[in-house]
């Protein structure tokens, strides 16, 4: 090859990797402008967090009776709301029959009942840690990756699961309970102590903070909580739609109950929601909100408002909208919305406004979020089909620029572009204003970052104030095996106000993280699916057989309550109450307590828990340590779950009825 050839091949390649150009493929590669700054480091042993866009955001996917949310740079507590993404440093309060549900991944759930008081600590792909420092809370968990876990930090004690299996904890303030049920293992580390594995079927009751006391006991039976529990999961996991979604994608169960699938020359498998009025168009009825790691996310009033705004594209057919989830991915990408946003010359109102119209088939999002190298190039997020580019189907090899895109489908569908003036852009519920067509020839794609910086109503799901938690409870301190994320440079970074508008909580008591120990040979039963295993069990002195559970007595309400019916999978009903349906167990002395507990006080912090017993060997008592002047207060905890109300009445959900319930009296309304 000649000299002046290989210049010429030179410069040809120069051009093709100008600003704009990215090859059509997803993720994108970052263009050839200043390179992204390297990631930040950390000292040894402490995680460096993954970018946000490669997380799906904890869904706040069932609310019932009072729930109250906040996030950082609020002014105050506000109603939550269903689909609400979460971010780290979110709290959530329930009030009188308030229960509530967090999803944590495709199979796993985090559920609360009423008096609980729980925030989203951390969430990295593998990583999930939440606070609760009162109430009840469960974790229900289908399955779980290996290497992923779920934390759940408490006054008490920090508890980490890493395999399937059905959780549940109480916090008090002068006691945590941490409960083991259909084959799930868990490791519990003390405030000063060493991690603890609690096996298959287990309890572990926690009390005391300085010089915790930890008495293990077999897991008391399900009470009608947790059945429900059960039964709402099952529902969850029913394959209604996995033959058109992937069983990644969130909320798949609500399509069926607000719509129905048809199929559609071009789009194939198409989704149309019901009971939406005349001249409705998708991103027209909800808000734009503020998240601290994807920027401005959209937040729709629908009860199926989840999967059709952070997967696929919409269409319009003949005369109606329909959602196309494209082909089936294995690991869709979670998008804050899928919408192209379009600013320009129009003014309506006072001021300039921001419009935006739903993506089309095939076509490709601008990202406003994310790192440095990611906002403002081609991405096919959350899609699986063939990539459209000004209506013209590319391959993913393709180059494409971004600034050359200008063509949008939906653009130019009567009615669907909607917007509002720019000054009240992300401050509450969206008031959209519709233009004519030839208003929207003089609108412009916006490509990469929006001009809009959030406010303190930016970050709030609902308007109007909600009940906050008791001051007491908020500022509780928890141990775990990691401090809390820190949210103040992101606000800081958009103008946010960083003193918190809550009761600020005390630093966590940090504490080893079990995860670095090789794997507990302690899991009494194989994963859901697998050949089961005979369970083992922690024993009590000198070989004697694992103890009873924890002893408490049932209320009147309780002991009355009929069993409960079949469940049905289309009718709904409120939880029950968390202790219901437990059944009494025989009173035992204070001497028998004493024998069945493990006491680790805080000067025996460095003692190194029992090996793991393998088949066939017995293992040895464990060590007797002097037990506290008080004991565990079973007293107070009966007294306390007893006056426990019933959550009040509401309509029907999308969950079955797993029980009557319980004849307690109905709380004031």
């Amino acid at each position: 090859m000649t000299a002046r050839r290989v210049v010429a091949v030179f410069l040809a390649l120069i051009m093709m990797s100008g600003p704009g150009v990215a090859r059509a493929v997803d993720p994108p590669p970052a263009p050839t402008a200043p390179p992204a700054p390297a990631a930040p480091s950390a000292p040894p042993g402490v995680p460096v967090p993954a970018p946000a866009s490669d997380v799906t955001p904890a869904r706040l996917s069932y609310l019932n009776g009072e729930v109250s949310f906040w996030r950082p740079g609020a002014q105050e507590w506000t109603p939550a709301k269903v689909n609400m993404p979460l971010a780290p440093g979110d709290l959530l309060y329930t009030g009188p029959g308030g229960n509530l549900e967090i999803q944590v991944g495709p199979r796993a759930f985090v559920r609360a009942s009423e008096g609980t008081h729980i925030g989203l600590d951390n969430q990295e792909p593998d990583f999930v840690q939440f606070r609760l420092t009162a109430g009840h809370a469960a974790l229900d968990v289908r399955e779980l990756a290996a290497g992923h876990a779920v934390e759940l930090d408490t006054p008490h004690g920090a508890f980490t699961v890493e395999r399937t299996g059905y959780y549940h904890a109480e916090v008090t303030q002068e006691f945590t309970a941490f409960d083991t049920h259909r084959g799930g293992s868990a490791t519990m580390t003390p405030a000063g102590g060493a991690a603890t594995p609690v096996a298959a079927n287990q309890q572990v009751m926690i009390t005391g903070t300085d010089s915790p006391r930890v008495e293990m006991a077999a897991a008391p039976p399900l009470s009608a909580w947790d059945r429900w529990n059960y039964q709402r999961t099952d529902y969850l996991l029913q394959p209604a739609s996995t033959q058109y979604v992937s069983p990644a994608v969130y909320g798949g169960e609500a399509l069926n109950q607000y719509g129905g699938w048809r199929t559609v020359e071009t789009y194939g498998s198409v989704w149309v929601p019901t009971a939406v009025p005349v001249g409705w168009v998708p991103y027209s009825t909800g808000r734009w909100i503020w998240d601290p790691r994807f920027g401005w996310t959209w937040l729709d009033d629908a009860p199926w408002g989840w999967a059709p705004y952070h997967y696929g594209r919409w269409v319009f057919v003949g005369n109606y909208w329909a959602w196309a989830p494209g082909p089936v991915v294995i690991r869709p990408a979670y998008a804050p919305a899928l919408v192209v946003f379009l600013g320009g010359g129009v003014v309506v109102t006072a001021g300039r406004p921001l419009y935006w119209a739903p993506l089309g088939w095939g076509e490709p999002v601008i990202p406003w979020w994310g790192r440095p190298g990611f906002v403002g190039v081609a991405s096919w997020r959350g899609w699986g089909g063939p990539r459209v580019v000004n209506n013209v189907v590319v391959n993913r090899t393709t180059n494409v620029n971004v600034t050359n895109i200008t063509v949008y489908r939906n653009v130019h569908v009567t009615n669907a572009v909607v917007g509002v003036p720019a000054e009240r852009f992300g401050q509450g519920q969206v008031q959209t204003t519709q233009i004519s067509q030839a208003q929207v020839q003089q609108l412009t794609p916006v490509h990469g970052a929006l001009a809009v910086r959030p406010v303190a109503a930016s970050v709030q799901p609902a308007t109007g104030s909600a009940a906050p938690p008791p001051a007491a409870i908020q500022a509780r301190p928890v141990v775990a095996t990691r401090a809390p994320h820190d949210q103040r440079p992101a606000l800081q970074a958009q103008g946010l106000a960083t003193a918190p508008a809550v009761v600020p909580a005390a630093p966590p008591r940090l504490v080893p993280s079990p995860r670095a120990a090789p794997p507990s040979t302690n899991a009494a039963v194989a994963p859901e699916g697998g050949p089961a295993r005979t369970p083992r069990t922690v024993p009590g002195p000198a070989g004697q057989p694992a103890p009873a559970p924890l002893e408490r007595k049932q209320s009147t309400a309780e002991q009355a309550a009929p069993p409960p019916p079949p469940a049905s999978p289309k009718v709904a009903a409120p939880p029950p109450s968390r202790d219901a349906g437990r059944s009494d167990a025989p009173n035992a002395s204070d001497a028998r307590r004493d024998k069945r507990a493990v006491v680790v006080p805080e000067r025996n912090a460095q003692q190194p828990p029992s090996p793991p017993a393998r088949p066939g060997q017995e293992v040895a008592a464990p060590r007797r340590m002097p037990p506290p002047s008080a004991p565990p207060p079973v007293t107070q905890r009966r007294e306390r779950e007893e006056a426990r109300p019933a959550p009040a009445p509401r309509p029907p959900q999308t969950a079955p009825a797993p029980a009557e319930r319980p004849a307690h009296a109905e709380p004031p309304k």
